[in-house]
């Protein structure tokens, strides 16, 4: 099984709008996924509870099931992670998706977590690995430029930027993601998703190093 953990410690970063987009790709491959909602407000579930049973099936991991049975699980993660709820949830993850918006509090907090999980030992020897990705970014703003020069800090990919679309919104009222659509009605978007696309499916591929590696 594969395990992406979906992680910022800033509430509003949009971790649960990449979690649920990322997993309905995943289960549009034909793929087996399990959503697993780690935050108290249950926002995944709710979108997992709304979801059509026509679409491609995400289910809801619960602890204790059996991980054979799953291709890929999502993790989102909740607001204020840190200390040893981020290392076990970092030791459990092969990929690691960190959201960022361009405000100075999101960057201000994501600082702070960044410099926490580079010192993670799954990360350190590199058991999992690190992507950065901007969220709600108008490109033609002063604020996407300080969000630029900001992620440019770290030694870390800085894979896309994903734009304030109306399209999330609409989905997730119905328990769907941008890939349930059909393409030609977000093809923008879609585009945009490619580059953290290309480097989940990846660094999935890579085997993962034996823990005394």
């Amino acid at each position: 099984m594969r395990t992406v953990l979906v992680a910022n410690p800033k509430g509003g970063s949009g971790k649960t709008t990449l979690a649920t987009n990322l997993a309905a790709y995943l289960a549009n491959r034909n793929e087996k996924v399990a959503l697993w909602d780690l935050d108290r407000q249950g926002s995944s579930i709710g979108w997992l509870e709304m979801r059509a049973e026509q679409l491609p099936r995400i289910s809801s991991f619960q602890p204790g099931a059996k991980m054979s049975e799953t291709d890929w699980l999502v993790l989102d993660s909740p607001a204020g992670l840190h200390g040893k709820n981020l290392s076990r949830l970092v030791k459990l993850a092969r990929m690691v998706v960190v959201p960022v918006q361009p405000s100075l509090f999101d960057m201000e907090a994501t600082k702070t977590f960044m410099q926490q999980i580079l010192e993670e030992k799954a990360v350190r020897k590199h058991h999992a690995e690190i992507a950065l990705i901007g969220m709600r970014v108008d490109a033609r703003t002063r604020a996407a430029a300080r969000l630029e020069e900001f992620l440019a800090e770290f030694d870390l990919p800085v894979l896309t930027h994903l734009r304030n679309a109306q399209a999330y919104v609409n989905t997730s009222f119905e328990g769907q993601s941008l890939f349930d659509l059909p393409q030609g009605q977000v093809r923008r978007d879609l585009e945009q998703w490619q580059p953290l696309l290309a480097w989940i499916e990846k660094t999935g591929q890579k085997p993962r190093l034996s823990r005394n590696g």
